[in-house]
């Protein structure tokens, strides 16, 4: 990003670049600014802000078509007011874009806007709709019918979009690996889930956070249908039960972080079979170290047990704030079953804020921390 340039010093920059050009012996022939070469001018706009790089698309044919040919990513979360019109005006010059970034602070964007976005940017990979409260599921269709590359789409806070919208895009978006539906009560239905499941089973991310109508029957359809998933958010998911933390633990053995906040129908069940799941997990990774022993060269195969080691590290995150069925004893197994799972000053990853019955649960580096101090005072009984 650069600040605070004024004309003048712009003038003395290009007069320098031309200098070293001509005394370099080169054949650097410029008389102004259009005249950079392409290469150079995107070095330059890969510095700047995207507010400045859409400056720059309009100052002149040249640097247009270098800036629509270039720009692969693009935030326009800064613009405050008439972001739909920009929108429109930027879709069809941007071509190229595999991720766009469209989170607002107060509802902006309209249908027409994606709809263009969507007809002009078939190669979009990442795209943040957030907080888009007037879009309706139009915008869902089109991304649909036009952006089958997408592997990441967060409209979290998008209440409007409905259950067969959010189907209907998965069946053409297979590529799925990130979805963000937090809030989306209406979206995020068992309907949905099952339509994730079947439609993409590459899914590792999901923040299904306060869908409330989400049950048992969506949660364990994901379990089957996405057995990649690494992380998943339940958090106000108040309808689900044991059964559906029973079907991630069985299914889902490379799951990292799993969001259970206010889901007060989790039991120690739940717990336990998550504290069983490692080892499950352990004997998938022996037996895929096998396998790709007996397959492998030495290369591919060190590479291969460096992918598993750390697949074997299991849950790293766990928040259970506000389960109040749990007991000391469930829990501790599932902090004994999984290391990575810290509740010490500085790295809480097991999260149980509002469980005050849980206050014993401590993981193993606090166990041994306490067992270091005791050893140490049974040594020096007479230590001050």
């Amino acid at each position: 990003m650069v600040e605070g340039i004024v004309a003048q010093d712009l003038d003395m920059c290009f007069q320098n670049l031309v200098m070293v050009g001509v005394e370099g012996g080169g054949k650097m022939m410029m008389n102004n600014w259009k005249d950079l070469p392409m290469e150079l001018l995107l070095r330059i706009l890969s510095l700047v802000d995207d507010r400045t790089v859409i400056v720059a698309s309009g100052v002149c044919t040249g640097w247009r078509d270098a800036v629509c040919l270039g720009l692969v990513s693009l935030n326009i979360s800064w613009c405050k007011n008439n972001m739909n019109n920009l929108l429109l005006s930027l879709a069809p010059k941007f071509t190229k874009l595999q991720t766009l970034s469209l989170r607002q602070s107060t509802p902006q964007l309209e249908d027409n806007s994606i709809e263009a976005i969507a007809s002009w940017c078939h190669d979009l990979t990442d795209l943040d709709l957030s907080k888009s409260l007037k879009l309706t599921d139009s915008s869902l269709y089109a991304v649909a019918h036009c952006c089958p590359l997408l592997t990441k789409l967060n409209i979290s806070g998008c209440p409007t979009f409905g259950d067969a919208a959010l189907a209907y895009l998965t069946s053409f978006c297979k590529n799925l690996k990130s979805l963000n539906l937090c809030g989306c009560v209406k979206a995020a239905s068992d309907r949905a889930l099952q339509a994730i499941s079947y439609n993409c089973s590459q899914m590792q991310y999901l923040n299904l956070g306060w869908c409330d109508s989400v049950t048992d029957a969506g949660v364990t359809s994901l379990a089957f249908g996405c057995p990649d998933l690494r992380s998943l958010d339940l958090c106000g998911c108040v309808l689900i039960t044991d059964e559906s933390v029973i079907a991630l633990a069985s299914k889902c053995i490379h799951l990292r972080s799993l969001g259970l906040y206010y889901c007060q129908n989790i039991t120690d069940k739940a717990m336990y079979s998550l504290a069983n799941s490692r080892s499950k997990s352990s004997t998938v990774k022996r037996d895929n170290d096998l396998w790709e022993s007996v397959k492998s060269s030495s290369t591919s195969s060190n590479s291969s047990q460096s992918r598993y080691k750390n697949d074997e590290e299991g849950l790293e995150k766990l928040n259970i704030s506000q389960c109040t069925a749990l007991t000391p004893p469930a829990v501790q197994a599932v902090c004994d079953s999984f290391p990575s799972l810290h509740t010490c000053a500085g790295r809480h990853s097991l999260i149980i804020s509002g469980c005050l019955n849980l206050t014993s649960v401590h993981c193993l580096c606090a166990l041994q921390a306490r067992r270091v101090a005791t050893s140490n005072l049974t040594s020096h009984p007479h230590a001050h």
